[in-house]
Formats: C-alpha cells, sequence, structure tokens
C-alpha cells in the first residue's frame, strides 16, 4: 500500500513538471437542474478545499433558473460557490420540440461562455439533454471533457443521450464495475476510465446522523413519525409520454387510497412535465390533507426524508440509485430505470397499468426496512476523483484514442461477393470417418466429402488440410464464397483457443491438439472448433427445431451419447467446458460399466456401443436370432441386430431397449429439473427408437411443473456438419458483436 502510495505521489509530481509547476489546473463545473448538482456539489466542494491545484468555474444553466422548478440556482449559492455564468436555455413547452430547442439555445449561447474561461476541462454528468449540449460544446471547442457516471444502463431517451456523451469525453468517471465494462464495451480507452463510486454517496453514508425530525416535520406536519409517510417522485418518460401521464394518474390515485401522508415532488422539465402538473391539480393533489406538492427540497434535507421514509415511490433514478444507501423500501414504476443496478429495497412494477397494482406494490412495500446497499458508492468518490484530475496530463494529445478489438479487413464489395453464396467448410471428426462439406447460409449441403478417420494424429491433421484445401477451392465452382472453417469433434474443447483438450477413446491420439493455428495458417481463414454435442445444438438453434427457441436441450443418441444446453438463446460451455455431458449422467449406482470409467451412466446403457455389447451377450448365448433373422458367419453383431431382433419379437432384446430407453428418460427428467428447458430435441440414429419411452418416463417421473416439456427427434440429416458450419455462420455474417 505504501509503495502505491509513493507510486501515486511520484507521477502526480511528474504530471505537475509536465505541466508547469505554478499551473493549476481550471476546471468548470456545468450543472442543469436540481438532480445533477447532488452528484457535482461534493466534486466542487472538494475542487474548491484544495486551490493549490485547481481553479474552479461554475456554470448554472437548465431548470436551475426556473421560478417553476424551485430556482433551484440558489442552493448553489448557499453553499457558496461563485457562479461564473448563468444561461437560460430552456425553452418553455414541455414537450418534444421544446426540449430540442433547448439544446439548440444552449449550443448558441455556450461558445461565448468557454471562449471567455478557457478551461482545462469541464466537468459533465450524466444523461440530460442539457448534458449533451455542454458536451457538444466542449468537444467541438477542444475542451477537454470528464464524464461522470457514464456506462449506465436506463430506459427512455436517458439512454442514447449518455452513451453520445460518452463517445464525446475524454475522461470517464463511473459508479459500478458493470459500467465500467460497458464502457470498455464501447471502445473506451480503459486508461481514463475511473471506477470511483456515485459522489452523492459521500455524502449519504455519513447523513443519517443528523437531526431529523425537524425536517421531516417542516415538509410534513408536526404530527408525522418516521418510517410512516411516503416519499413520490416521477418524471414523464419522453419516449412515451400518454402512458407514463396515465401511469402517474394511476400512482396518485393508488397513494389517495392508501391514505398516508405523503411528500410529492414536481417533476423534471422534460416533455410531458406539464401534462404531469395538470394531473396533480385536476386531482388537487396541492390542497389535500394527506399531501405535500413542492417544486424543490434541498438535497441534504431530501435524503434525510427519503433515508427516514416508509416508502419511496416512482421513477427517479435516486430510488434505484442513492436510496439504497438507507435500505428505505422503493417501488420502482415502469421503463424509465429499466437495466439499472439495484438493491434488494427495490420492487419494481413495470408495466403499472391499474392502480390495484400499484396500491398493493404500497401494500407489500410500505414500512419494510432493507439492509443497506453500496452498490453505487463506499463513501470515498470524492478523494478518488481529484486524484484523477491531478493525473490529467494537459501535454498529452486531445484527440480522443477508442480501443476497438482486432476485426478483419474488410472485402470491398463487387458484384461476384454479392451473387456468390456465403458458405462455410464444416468439418466432422468421427470415430470412424472423417467428413468435410461446404454449406450455405441456408443450410444446405452443397458438397460433402468422406474419408476414414486415420489413427495418428499426423495422419490425421494431414487428411484434414488436405480435404479442407480440396474442399476451398471446390467452392469456387460451385459460385460459394467461405467465410471460414467449423469443427465438429468429440471430446472436451475450448472454443475460445480451438484445442482440443482431451478426446474419447473413440479417437486415438487427439489430446491437447491445437486445430485453429495450422488449419487457419494454411486456408488464410477463421477457424471455430467445438465438441461435437454442442455443434449438435448448435444446428437445431439455426435450422431445425430449435430455431427462435430461448431455452432447449438437444441429446444425441449415437455410438456415445452427447449433447448440447442452449439458455437464453445462448450455448453453455460451463467453467471448465464440461457443460452438457448429458452422457455421463449417472442413473444407477450399480449399472454397467462406461467408457469413462464410471457405473451406472446413461451412455453404459443407451449408446450404441452399449448396445452392441448386449447383442452380443445375447449372440453368444444363442438368444439373439429369432424367425425372419440372419446373419453371415464374419458378420460383426451390432446395435442393429438387436434393434431387428426387438421388432421381430425377441422379448430379450425387447426389455434391453426398454431399459435403454428408460435410462435415457431418466437422464432427461435430470436435465429437466436442472435447467428446465421448454424443448427437448433427440437427435441421432436412435434418437426414433427413444422417444416414446422418454415421453413415458417423463410422464411418471418427472415434477408435474416440468411435465409440459416438448420432446422431438431433429428432422435435420446431418446436426453435426449443419452445427459445424453454423458456428462460422452465427459468427462472421453478425453484425452485433
Amino acid at each position: 500500500e505504501v509503495y502505491f502510495k509513493n507510486l501515486s505521489k511520484q507521477k502526480q509530481k511528474e504530471v505537475m513538471e509536465k505541466n508547469g509547476n505554478n499551473h493549476k489546473l481550471r476546471v468548470c463545473v456545468a450543472t442543469c437542474n436540481r438532480a445533477d448538482y447532488s452528484k457535482l456539489a461534493p466534486i466542487m466542494f472538494g475542487i474548491k478545499a484544495e486551490p493549490q491545484f485547481f481553479e474552479l468555474d461554475v456554470v448554472v444553466l437548465g431548470s436551475h433558473l426556473i421560478d417553476d422548478y424551485g430556482n433551484t440556482y440558489r442552493m448553489i449559492e448557499q453553499d457558496d460557490f461563485d457562479i461564473h455564468t448563468r444561461l437560460h436555455t430552456i425553452v418553455r413547452g414541455e414537450d418534444e420540440a421544446a426540449m430540442v430547442e433547448s439544446v439548440g439555445l444552449a449550443l448558441v449561447k455556450l461558445p461565448d461562455v468557454l471562449n471567455r474561461l478557457k478551461p482545462d476541462i469541464m466537468i459533465v454528468h450524466g444523461d440530460r439533454f442539457d448534458a449533451l449540449a455542454l458536451a457538444t460544446s466542449a468537444a467541438l471547442m477542444n475542451i477537454r471533457i470528464l464524464h461522470i457516471e457514464g456506462g449506465e444502463v436506463s430506459g427512455t431517451i436517458d439512454d442514447s443521450i449518455r452513451h453520445a456523451i460518452t463517445k464525446l469525453a475524454h475522461y470517464h468517471v463511473c459508479c459500478t464495475r458493470s459500467a465500467e465494462q460497458h464502457l470498455i464495451a464501447m471502445c473506451e480507452d480503459h486508461d481514463r476510465i475511473l471506477l470511483a463510486g456515485c459522489p452523492s454517496y459521500d455524502k449519504l453514508l455519513s447523513a443519517k446522523n443528523k437531526d431529523y425530525m425537524s425536517i421531516i416535520r417542516m415538509w410534513l406536519g408536526e404530527d408525522v413519525k418516521t418510517r410512516d409517510y411516503i416519499v413520490a417522485l416521477q418524471h414523464p418518460v419522453t419516449t412515451d409520454i400518454k402512458h407514463s401521464i396515465k401511469m402517474f394518474e394511476l400512482t396518485l390515485d393508488a397513494l389517495i387510497s392508501f391514505n398516508k401522508r405523503t411528500l410529492v415532488l414536481f417533476p423534471n422539465v422534460d416533455a410531458g412535465s406539464k401534462e404531469m402538473v395538470r394531473v396533480m391539480r385536476k386531482k388537487g393533489i396541492e390542497h389535500h390533507p394527506n399531501f405535500r406538492a413542492v417544486k424543490h427540497v434541498p438535497f441534504d434535507q431530501f435524503i434525510q426524508l427519503v433515508a427516514h421514509a416508509g416508502c419511496m415511490i416512482g421513477n427517479s433514478s435516486c430510488g434505484v440509485r442513492e436510496v439504497g444507501a438507507f435500505g428505505t423500501p422503493v417501488i420502482n414504476l415502469g421503463t424509465r430505470q429499466t437495466g439499472r443496478e439495484t438493491g434488494e429495497n427495490v420492487l419494481h412494477v413495470r408495466d403499472a397499468d391499474t392502480q390495484d397494482k400499484i396500491l398493493h406494490a404500497l401494500q407489500l412495500q410500505f414500512g419494510k426496512q432493507y439492509p443497506c446497499s453500496k452498490i453505487y458508492g463506499d463513501g470515498n468518490a470524492v478523494p478518488r476523483i481529484l486524484k484523477f484530475l491531478k493525473s490529467i496530463d494537459l501535454k498529452e494529445p486531445l484527440q480522443k484514442k477508442f480501443c476497438f478489438p482486432p476485426v478483419k479487413d474488410n472485402i470491398s464489395q463487387d458484384i461476384d461477393h454479392i451473387l456468390e453464396t456465403q458458405s462455410a467448410l464444416a468439418v466432422d471428426l468421427g470415430g470412424t470417418n472423417l467428413r468435410v462439406a461446404i454449406v450455405s447460409m441456408k443450410g444446405e449441403i452443397v458438397k460433402k466429402y468422406t474419408q476414414l478417420n486415420p489413427k495418428t494424429y499426423e495422419d490425421r491433421l494431414a487428411l484434414i488440410l488436405k480435404m479442407c484445401v480440396e474442399a476451398a477451392s471446390e467452392a469456387v465452382n460451385v459460385n460459394c464464397r467461405i467465410l471460414g472453417v467449423g469443427i465438429s469433434t468429440g471430446g472436451r474443447v475450448n472454443p475460445r483457443e480451438g484445442i482440443v483438450l482431451h478426446s474419447t477413446k473413440l479417437i486415438q491420439e487427439w489430446s491437447s491438439v491445437d486445430l485453429r493455428t495450422p488449419i487457419s495458417d494454411a486456408l488464410h481463414l477463421p477457424v471455430w472448433v467445438d465438441n461435437d454435442g454442442n455443434c449438435a445444438a448448435l444446428a437445431e438453434r439455426k435450422f431445425g427445431h430449435g430455431k427462435g427457441i430461448e431455452n432447449f436441450v438437444t441429446l444425441i443418441t449415437g455410438t456415445g451419447i452427447g449433447g448440447g444446453i442452449i439458455h437464453q438463446h445462448e450455448l453453455i460451455h460451463g467453467s471448465s467446458f464440461c457443460a452438457a455431458e448429458l452422457g455421463h449422467i449417472v442413473v444407477s449406482l450399480d449399472g454397467p460399466e462406461c467408457l469413462c470409467g464410471s457405473q451406472g451412466c446413461i451412455e453404459a446403457y443407451a449408446s450404441g456401443i452399449a448396445l452392441q455389447r448386449e447383442a452380443k451377450k445375447l449372440h453368444d448365448d444363442d438368444l439373439l436370432l429369432v424367425e425372419g433373422m440372419s446373419m453371415k458367419e464374419e458378420e460383426i453383431v451390432s446395435a442393429a441386430h438387436l434393434i431387428q431382433a426387438a421388432k421381430l419379437g425377441n422379448t430379450k432384446a425387447e426389455s434391453i431397449l426398454r431399459t435403454a430407453g428408460t435410462a435415457l428418460g431418466l437422464g432427461v427428467v435430470n436435465i429437466l429439473h436442472t435447467v428446465n428447458p421448454s424443448l427437448v430435441i433427440l437427435s441421432g440414429v436412435l434418437a426414433n427408437h427413444y422417444v416414446n419411452a422418454v415421453k413415458d418416463v417423463i410422464n411418471r417421473q418427472a415434477l408435474s411443473s416440468v411435465k409440459t416439456v416438448d420432446v422431438v427427434v431433429s428432422n435435420l440429416a446431418d446436426p453435426a456438419l449443419l452445427g459445424a458450419a453454423s458456428l462460422v455462420l452465427d459468427y462472421t455474417t453478425r453484425r452485433i458483436y
């Protein structure tokens, strides 16, 4: 710790020397409304407390200067900050056009102010339309921007504005780990992102010790007790104004029926706020004995009010962010905060379309006390932000850098490219055969090549390369453009690295094999590798019964038993790439030995190898062949002979198949109870023989809540090849990464 502190001091010293020993960082803080000031004020106090490092200029604009919204600029003056400039930028009207005009008016007025101030850096908060005007002006005038609370996710137009400001800003202060990851995903430079926490938490976490009863009585009346009143704060949703007004009306009706003292704050200046105020007046809220309607409460007093309230209701970000610090119950209405991280104190009523829903939520939440949440901060945000500001080197180039992920060079568009069929090379490494196919975007196998799978690693890899080169050359003749190579193989695979970690006993010399590098180097194409069971699931997702299904499981019934799990439209690999080894679900503690070394696995009962084993036992005891069957002397006994014998009435063979079907069915029941899919797809040569047995076991053994699952047989002729192709087609043609 001492080492890092000394390192930090040394870095700050170097930055001061680079910037000039006497140069103070000139910081412009622009605040637009009561909400953003609550986040900016702690930073402003911190900057003001270190005059040896900083010069502070305060610009006030937006709803701060409007009487209907409380003239909240006065609280900035009361905090003893000198306001350098007041800009009247709000065009009244409270509709969409007025918001646009307000942004335009701010853009007209801000250049003159910024020319006079000449700040080194401007601090902008959040996601309001006023903040977008500030960021746009600063960016175009080559002023560095520090954006507070970027990377968060919520509803309405605020999301788009927040991310637009992120793209304009040079430095970012975020509140949560998720927000930090979102910023990185948006290609922002990691070195310019600070995970500090929310600045308002610096004040919140020390606020509860103050005298609060006088504040509660001042705003709600002398007879009010703690935990026996409600704070309501609801804003219009600019992307659905009509619905948000209706929801506000329902909220007020529910609060009137609930009959508790309620402090209602006026909405913000967004489009639709005028109509919401009309609703308040139409219902007589300002004169109702249970209600106190106010335009503004100073932040210090507001946090005391919500800290000791019985409940907070509405759609303000304050409810899902700051109020969690006190454990106060919150009812979040509608979609305005969709995507925000919340503590357990928040009850969401997404579709607040009836008074009864809101009333029921009030009955559930009112008066509860939840554990305090520190999702958005630990009370030390401001020291981190000041340290971050001191580390900014003004001699670094102003031009932003974006950290884009590596991508392949663009292929120029020409008529041949447009007319060619986008396709994949699909490779299937089976225990017996090695197959390569050209597969089109629609799942059509244009051409297929088959060879016996060599026994050694060197011969196998050489044959794969030879067959892929031949197929790639042939693709030109059949007018197919190969986008990449997908490989389906048995065993455990690391798909991120394209490495077969270890394989089944059916494929020899196939452990710790890097397939991606040699094939990609030889063909100059991207290469994807995955387990054959996973590939079968991907084939169903793209071309089969699983298309459009959110959660389903595919079971392959062939030489072995395998499968894949699709959860929320994505394939599950597991922490060590061992997910969906469905053939090794144990269904009996003393069952037959499996190739994996365990006993009683599904594969030991229901795989082609297991059925062949039982068929040999019957044949050795002269119990296999029945009337209508014959075998040549040199013919090898297989699972097909067992199935044929059962169809011809061999009771021993019927019993073996019944046991195998029951074992598979029990495995499926375990899967249903674990991942709860809506669909089970049986694939492979044995699927038709097992489907009815599996359904019977589900009806007998499964919980009633999962018995409705659909069990179907795959209609795909070649799931391994189609799955390998989908590895390529899903990734090389998608537009969102």
